[in-house]
């Protein structure tokens, strides 16, 4: 490795978000330039690195994909392991493909997720019409320590150390609205502000974030079964103690939903549907879920 790579590499970890040398981490591994650049930048930090690539096997080539990096992470020196999913194209693709990655990497895996990415996360948890939580976007921190990063950080990471990543054809298929915002509305949302947005949306993310975090602090004291807390507490308030509530596996139920169980709390309704085949109903003062 040169000087100047390693002056580079010594740079970027700087501005991640690691836990401490030594530690044993798993990476979300593509093979793409943002997990390649992960993977590098990790060990560069000390630590000891699984590579965890996932063939969705949705095209004749994965596994010709997953071969090549399983030989990335042998050239940077990190365990790999790969798990097989099993999906089909057609529609929900993208939540489909994300559904299987939750269920087959370790809880803990770290993504190679840039600021670019979050840019994008927030546009699109504003087409959904999401609340403070979405916008807030992903969190800085072990599981997304590249956050701090720019998509030519991860590029330049790959070709200081000479290395070749997989190029996935589904980061460019249009069908995929994430696709749609990074390719074109980004672009032009830079050109009408005349600017480089994306700075501008990870600075509204941490400002939210932390309004988020306040809110959820003063919720969290509300019982979210004790109608009468819920009738007495500010509704912002009591919207998100009952969000907290009916979360399932970190999904929460839509704003729809919330607003039925805030009928059946002030005597709209007895019960309600929500998420999950599951009914929340009001008795003696108290909600329950059936």
């Amino acid at each position: 490795m040169t000087e100047s790579s390693i002056a580079l590499l010594d740079e970027l970890v700087a501005r991640c978000a690691f836990p401490k040398p030594s530690s044993s981490v798993v990476v979300a591994f593509s093979g793409g330039p943002d997990s390649t650049a992960l993977t590098a930048l990790a060990l560069h930090a000390g630590l000891r690195v699984t590579a965890w690539h996932i063939d969705h096997r949705l095209r004749p080539g994965s596994s010709v994909d997953a071969e090549r990096a399983a030989a990335i992470a042998d050239q940077l020196g990190a365990a790999f392991h790969v798990d097989l999913a099993d999906l089909d194209d057609g529609p929900n693709l993208e939540a489909r493909a994300r559904a299987a990655r939750r269920a087959l990497l370790p809880a803990e895996a770290m993504t190679g997720h840039t600021a670019d990415d979050q840019a994008e996360t927030i546009m699109l948890a504003l087409l959904r019409g999401t609340g403070a939580t979405g916008l807030a976007g992903m969190r800085p921190g072990p599981s997304h320590p590249l956050l701090g990063l720019r998509r030519t950080d991860t590029a330049a990471v790959c070709d200081a150390l000479d290395l070749a990543p997989v190029v996935d054809p589904l980061n460019t298929d249009v069908r995929f609205r994430r696709n749609r915002l990074r390719h074109e509305a980004l672009q032009l949302l830079n050109d009408i502000a005349e600017r480089d947005v994306t700075p501008l949306f990870a600075r509204a993310a941490d400002l939210l974030r932390d309004d988020d975090d306040l809110l959820n602090s003063l919720a969290s004291t509300i019982n979210p079964t004790n109608v009468a807390e819920l009738r007495k507490a500010p509704a912002p308030l009591a919207r998100r103690a009952l969000r907290r509530w009916l979360t399932i596996d970190g999904y929460p139920p839509d704003a729809a939903a919330i607003e039925r169980v805030i009928g059946v709390v002030h005597h709209d309704a007895a019960a309600c549907e929500v998420s999950g085949g599951r009914r929340v109903s009001r008795s003696a003062g108290r909600l329950r879920i059936e």
